[in-house]
């Protein structure tokens, strides 16, 4: 299979580097775009009023090729599949990470690593993010996410893998021997107090840093984020398609009683 990977961790970064490894190993065609430096929260940002750069760099990782950009996590795929891929090349899949720390509930809103894979499924490839979600970023603690991915691939042709649709995977921080199974869930609810500090640099210019509390994250057992509080593997499917369908009859009651939406007028 050929797969394209990115991050928002950047070229060099561990989980990239062993998940990239893992996927040659096992016979995967990889190729690599990803951030020249890290792109943390840059969420589905595009590069619009500055030049892109691209530099196609040596093969590592176990890839066929590398190249790393001045962009976002989502430039990197869009530039990949539309510009820097030559035919033969382009992917069956994309993958995004493996992410130094945990994409669950309402954070993937913005998370690089997940506008990679979202990136991916606009342009209509299965794709999948991958998140490790310890504070180690150390090699062997992303081998067994890893192995994890190289195994999930064949089940994915069990499935007619949807359109317009990623796979969210979240692997707890646990050693391997403590981790209970892997669960399918729904996005969890995280709501934070945020607040901004304000401070004082050395030149007596004010300045802001973001705090905060986590205060609630849900208690749905299906979620995300309690499969990975319960040391379990999950798997989220997550689409683009944000209409609220539901919603649509009320609003055409109030607003286009008897098909007629001439209340403007």
């Amino acid at each position: 299979m050929k797969i394209l990977m990115s991050n928002d961790d950047g070229m060099y970064a561990v989980g990239i580097s062993v998940l990239a490894r893992a996927l040659s190993n096992a016979g995967h065609e990889v190729y690599i775009v990803a951030p020249d430096q890290e792109r943390s929260a840059a969420g589905h940002s595009l590069t619009l009023h500055t030049p892109l750069r691209v530099t196609e760099i040596e093969p590592r990782y176990g890839a066929k090729r590398c190249w790393k950009t001045n962009g976002t996590p989502g430039d990197c795929v869009k530039i990949a599949i539309n510009a820097i891929l030559e035919e033969n090349e382009l992917p069956d899949m994309v993958i995004s990470g493996i992410n130094h720390g945990p994409n669950l509930g309402s954070d993937i809103m913005y998370s690089g690593t997940v506008s990679c894979a979202m990136e991916g499924a606009v342009m209509g490839y299965p794709s999948l993010a991958v998140s490790y979600c310890g504070n180690d970023f150390v090699p062997h603690n992303f081998e067994y996410t890893a192995n994890l991915i190289v195994k999930f691939l064949p089940k994915l042709s069990e499935i007619n893998f949807p359109k317009r649709t990623i796979m969210n995977i979240n692997v707890p921080g646990c050693k391997e021997e403590d981790i209970n199974g892997v669960v399918i869930t729904t996005l969890g609810a995280k709501t934070y107090s945020n607040e901004y500090e304000k401070r004082i640099d050395p030149r007596g210019k004010e300045y802001y840093w973001m705090a905060g509390e986590l205060v609630t994250d849900g208690k749905n057992d299906r979620t995300d984020i309690n499969a990975i509080r319960w040391n379990k593997v999950s798997i989220t499917p997550v689409t683009f398609e944000m209409t609220h369908r539901s919603i649509i009859p009320a609003l055409e009651k109030a607003f286009c009683p008897d098909g007629k939406c001439d209340w403007l007028e």
